[in-house]
Order: structure tokens, then sequence, then C-alpha cells
């Protein structure tokens, strides 16, 4: 039998490889080791080409190490076959180009192309601007292949001004190298850079392809920009590029994040050629303009349509669930992707934990995140983040000290929840040692870390420490603005939070609704009734808001702290918004206080004929008719409260003692030192009886 010449064997080879047929290139491989051929370096590097292409990295590294006589084109196969491999193959590609310059073999343009593209991906700036340095006393940068790959590696590295060095000395440039420029500028949020060479490129009579209309496309993303989309998006109808799924894809995802959905849907239903990409785009842009009913329904449409959903089609519809605090759908999605396989998509499953979070399922959101054993910062930030928003603020603590121990890195957004928790808790030593970190973190005082430091410290009490924070933050908005004026207003500092609502209008910041509840609500503790009336016109007649509950109800408690009642029950029954009971509960309590049991009874009955569920005003208006002797109506409204189910809520008290925080509940037995608390409280009791002190009935009793 007469064995292949290496000619056959090279050209089969090359077949299979073009083909990525692995099997018959294998059963070739053994042909050739019989017939004593893989000696011969065209056919190793040829085989090492093979399952190089085939992403068999461990065969190809096999008979890359056998070649005695290895060439460029030996190191070559093996580089460019690494660097395709993303992240793990790239980490191997430096450390064999170090190997090739020692062994003397000396790289070419293909080398280059394979060490900047691995480089791109590691983000190896040093290892890259070493093979840089090679290239260029080589004389390869000429090269456009290897040019362009350089300027990626830059791109990628957010080197835009290193990239634009290297593109603007090539002699010769093509399409990949315009695209990755542009796409680089793009990438830093530099759109008019990104425009400008898009308009260098058309006037040097470049062809337009659908690289370059993706790319620029990329870098427009706020509203100012979107006339400069519907220009390129006529540009690229003229050059008939709209066929192109990718670039009706780039039109959609840019008018979405310019904010003009209604030319996106355009776009999108004008679309021949829909992917999962256009689905995902149109998706993302309702769910992040606000529109998340419109994307759950475009979601069930692309589901009908049989179209396979990406991870980043979870992503918007998690996003749009977690914006209607939609928990049943939300629900379904989980169990949908589930069902796909997306289980392991970290950034679905962070998705998921703020969705479950947002919607009240903490538990839910706690098993999406235990789910993950490696979870990242943005992960464990959504977390934190949702028992914060739950109202869970020492699990947010405790899991929050149990990234530090992991070594995770926090971010602003992590120590800005966090900071929330310690606010809510008033837990003002934790809080000062969380400002120590953002300070060794080197995180500066901008809005995020600003604002949640300066509430900190306000709803601790310590107004002068927040002063401090609030004029070193660089930028504020209005949220820096509120959180300061909310906690004078809250510490009995009515006079210096109107003054800075002031300052805030002065400096040219537009209040919000939550600000004018803050400036009410000062006006409201210091008695100012005309001047709480002008600012609740002001909402509107200025501002053109429409006042909200919450406005009506601070005007309410400014007529009722101030002993007008009468008209504090006119405003209440002339207001033109759905405001449940909360209106009629504060005249209520405030008829006690004044001793107008009458009109006390009148507010009282509102809350009865509206099925009120709360303790405390069957107990006020049982109080009131109590004053009035009328015991009849006193023996129906306990009757009623029977009967309704209502039960007095137990009292919650929590105190900070040595960095942690101590919760007591009225009749909890779980407290650790509950004997020695009990034992005390019996010790305080005797003593105050023993001064001559009265207690009433139910003093201590809870406890003891």
């Amino acid at each position: 039998m007469t064995l292949p010449s290496n000619r056959s064997f090279f050209t089969a080879l090359i077949q299979y490889t073009q083909n990525k047929n692995l099997q018959k290139g294998k059963t070739l491989h053994a042909q050739i080791i019989k017939s004593d051929s893989s000696s011969c370096v065209y056919i190793a590097n040829s085989l090492v080409n093979l399952y190089a292409k085939c992403q068999r990295l461990r065969e190809a590294k096999f008979v890359f190490e056998r070649i005695h006589n290895k060439d460029v084109v030996s190191w070559n196969c093996i580089i460019n076959g690494y660097s395709q491999d993303g992240l793990n193959g790239s980490s191997h590609v430096m450390e064999l180009f170090q190997r090739m310059r020692a062994e003397n073999t000396a790289p070419n343009a293909h080398t280059f192309s394979g060490v900047f593209a691995a480089a791109s991906i590691l983000v190896d700036v040093s290892g890259g601007r070493l093979a840089h340095a090679v290239a260029m006393k080589m004389d390869c940068c000429r090269d456009v292949f290897v040019g362009s790959s350089l300027i990626n590696m830059y791109c990628k590295a957010g080197l835009v001004k290193e990239a634009r060095k290297v593109f603007d000395t090539m002699p010769e440039r093509n399409s990949v190298s315009w695209a990755t420029i542009i796409s680089g500028y793009a990438s830093q949020r530099l759109a008019a850079e990104a425009l400008g060479l898009f308009r260098l490129m058309r006037r040097g009579g470049e062809g337009d392809n659908e690289f370059v209309f993706t790319s620029v496309l990329s870098g427009l993303t706020v509203p100012e920009l979107v006339n400069n989309g519907k220009q390129i998006h006529g540009i690229a109808i003229k050059n008939g590029l709209l066929s192109i799924v990718s670039v009706g894809n780039a039109l959609v995802t840019m008018y979405s994040k310019c904010g003009s959905l209604d030319d996106a849907l355009q776009t999108f239903e004008t679309s021949s050629d829909k992917n999962s990409i256009t689905w995902s785009a149109m998706i993302t842009g309702f769910a992040q303009s606000g529109d998340s009913h419109k994307a759950l329904k475009l979601f069930s449409s692309m589901h009908h349509s049989g179209i396979r959903p990406s991870e980043f089609t979870f992503v918007g519809v998690l996003n749009a669930c977690s914006d209607l605090g939609a928990a049943w759908e939300g629900k379904q999605v989980h169990d949908y992707f589930l069902k796909l396989g997306f289980e392991s998509q970290i950034y679905i499953m962070t998705a998921l934990v703020d969705m479950y979070a947002k919607c009240g399922s903490v538990a839910d959101a706690k098993k999406g995140f235990d789910y993950l054993r490696e979870p990242d910062i943005v992960l464990w930030t959504s977390m934190i983040g949702g028992y914060v928003q739950n109202g869970e603020n020492e699990e947010a603590l405790s899991l929050y000290g149990r990234m530090e121990m992991e070594g995770m890195f926090p971010n602003e957004l992590t120590m800005a929840s966090v900071l929330k928790a310690c606010s809510s808790l008033a837990a003002l030593e934790q809080g000062r040692q969380i400002h120590a970190l953002t300070v060794k973190y080197g995180f500066s005082l901008e809005v995020p870390i600003g604002s949640a430091l300066s509430t900190m410290y306000a709803k601790c009490g310590c107004l002068e420490d927040g002063t401090l924070v609030f004029r070193r933050m660089p930028t504020r908005d209005v949220v820096s603005w509120n959180a300061m004026i909310s906690g004078l207003s809250q510490n009995g500092c009515g006079k210096e939070a109107l003054e800075l609502f002031e300052e805030m209008r002065l400096e040219g910041t537009k209040p919000d609704s939550v600000s004018f509840v803050n400036v009410l609500s000062a006006c409201s503790h210091m008695g100012l009734v005309e001047r709480g009336w002008g600012y609740f016109k002001t909402m509107s007649d200025e501002f053109g808001m429409d006042p909200r509950v919450e406005h009506y109800a601070c005007m309410v408690d400014i007529l009722s702290r101030a002993g007008k009642l009468k008209e504090a029950i006119e405003f209440t029954e002339s207001a033109t918004i759905d405001h449940g009971m909360c209106l009629w509960r504060i005249i209520l309590g405030a008829c006690r206080n004044y001793h107008s049991y009458e009109l006390g009874a009148y507010a009282g009955e509102k809350l009865m004929e509206l099925g009120s569920q709360e303790s405390s005003a069957y107990v006020l208006l049982s109080g009131i008719y109590s004053a009035l002797g009328r015991w009849e109506d006193v023996e129906r409204v306990r009757r009623m409260m029977k009967l309704r189910g209502v039960s007095k809520e137990p009292g919650c008290s929590w105190i900070e003692l040595k960095s942690g925080v101590h919760v007591f509940v009225v009749k909890d037995q779980m407290h650790p030192q509950i004997r020695d608390v009990q034992a005390e409280l019996r010790r305080l009791s005797k003593q105050m009886k023993d001064e001559g002190y009265e207690l009433t009935a139910d003093s201590f009793s809870a406890a003891l």
C-alpha cells in the first residue's frame, strides 16, 4: 500500500481546517504519524492550525511542543489559536510571545495581530506596550491588520489618545481601522470625536459599511444627539444598509437611549429581519424609559413570535417587572429563563435579585443571591440595597460585614446603601465607621456618597457633621438638598431648613415633590400657617406640580397643630385627590391634643366608615367618647375593633451599644440578655416607688 505524499497531506489538512472537520482531521493525523511525515514543519504547522481552529487547544499545544524546528508560522498558529479562545486562552499568549523571542524567532505581522488581540482581551496595557515597541522596531506597524489590532487594544484599555496616535500614523486604513477607533471614542462617551471621525471618513471617500455605522451609533446615548442619529439613519437608508440586521439594531438602541421611543418603535416595526438583539433593544428601551407595561407586552409578542430571548432580553424584562412591582410577572419570567438554562448568568441573577427585592420578596431575592457561589459586587450591592428598601436594615449591615470578610471591594452604591441602613437605625457609630471606610477606599463626596453621609448624620442628630459633609460636596443634586433640608426640619431647625430651601432655589436647583414635603413639614413644626399655604400654592402656580397625598397631609398637619381644626376638616373635605384615611387620622390626633372632642368624634367616625385597620384610631376614638361620657359609643368602638380583627401592634425600639444594635419588642423574650434587662427594670420600678412616683397600670408590664 502506497502512503499519501506530504503534498496530499497538506492539501487535505487545509480542507479539513476550512470545514472544521475535526474527526477526519484526527484520522489524517494518525496517517501522518504512521507515515513519519509529522517531522515536516509544514505538515506540523497545519496540524497545529487544524486543532486551534477546531478549538482543541490542548491537542494543538501538544503537536506544537513536538516541532523541533519551529518557524514563525508555528508560533503564529498557536498564538492566534489561543488569542481566539477568550480570556483563558489569551492568558497564554503573552507567555508564548516571550518564549518566541527568547528562542530567536522573529515575529511578523500575523504574530502581532494575535498578541494585540490577546492584550485587548486581558486589558494588559504593559504587555501590549512592550509588544508595540517590538512591532515598531521591526516596522510591522505599517501593516493595516497590525495597526487595527493595536488600536483595538488601546481602545479596550480606555486609552483612546494612544489609539488615535496609532490611527493617525497608519499609512493605510481599512473599514476595520475606522470602525475600531470610532467605537473606541463611542465607548468612552466621546460622541463629538466619534462623529467627527465619521464625517472625516466619509469626506475621504472611504467605503461605508455596517461596522462603521454601528460603531458611531453606539456613541449616541443622550437626547441632545438624536438629530445626529437621524442624519446617520438617513445615510444608512441612502446606502442600502437598513437590510443589515446589526444596523437596524443599532438604530433601535440609539433612539431608545436618546429617549426617542416613537422613532425607536417605528424603526423596530419596519425592520424586516428582527433577531433577539432587535427585540431586546426595544424591550430595554421601553423599560429604561418608564414604559414598563409596553416592555412586558412586547416581551409577550416576542415569545409568541417564536424568538428565543437572550440574557439581555431577560435583564430588560426583569427591570420592567421591578419598576412595576410586578412580582407575579417576574416569577413567570424567572421560571421561563430557568427553563432555557440561564440560571448561571450573573447579569440575569442580579436583575432577578433586584426585582424580587423591589417587589418586597426579600426571601426570594436571598435565594437568588445564594444560588451563585461567587457573586460580583453588583449582586452584593443589589442584595444589600434590597434589604434596605424593605426595612431590613440589620440584615443589610450583616451582609455588608460578610462581604468585607470575603474580601469583596465595595463600590459607591454599596456604601450609599449601607449608610442608608445606618440612617434608618440611627446607628451613628456604625455610620462613622462606614464614613471612615469611604475615605479609606478613596470615594469622593459626589452625589451618592455625599447625599447618603449628610442624610445619615442628620437623621442621627449630628447636624454639624451633616452640614460639613453637605458643604464639601463638589456638586449637589435635588436629592442632596432634600436630605439636608429634611435633617434640619426633623431636628427642630425649621428656620434653617427654610433658609436652605431658598438657597437651593437661588442656586438654580428645581425643587421636587420631596422638597415641598420637607418645607411644609418645617412650617408645621414652626407653626407657620400662612407660609405653609404659600409653599402649597407655589407647587402648582410656579412649578406646575399637582400636590400629592403627602402634601395634603402636611397642610392638614400645619392647620391641626395651629389649632385650626375646623379649617383642617374643611380642607380635607374639599380635597380633590383620593387621600384614603391619612388626613382624618391627623385630625383625630390633633382633636385629642386640643380636647376638641366633638370634632374628634366626627373625624373618628369618618375613619370607622372607611374601615380603618389601625388600632390607634380605635383607641383614640374610644378615649374621646370616654371623655365625653358616651359609654355606649365606647363599647361600640371596642366591639367594632374586635369584630374587624384589629389588634394593637407591639411597640419596638432599639439602641446602639458598642458598635452593635439591640432591638426590643414588647413581650419579646428573645434578647440574649433579657434576664438582666428585666432585673434592671424591676430595680428601677422599685426605686421610683420608693421616691414617691406613682406608676401607671402598664408600666414595665410588657417587659417584665
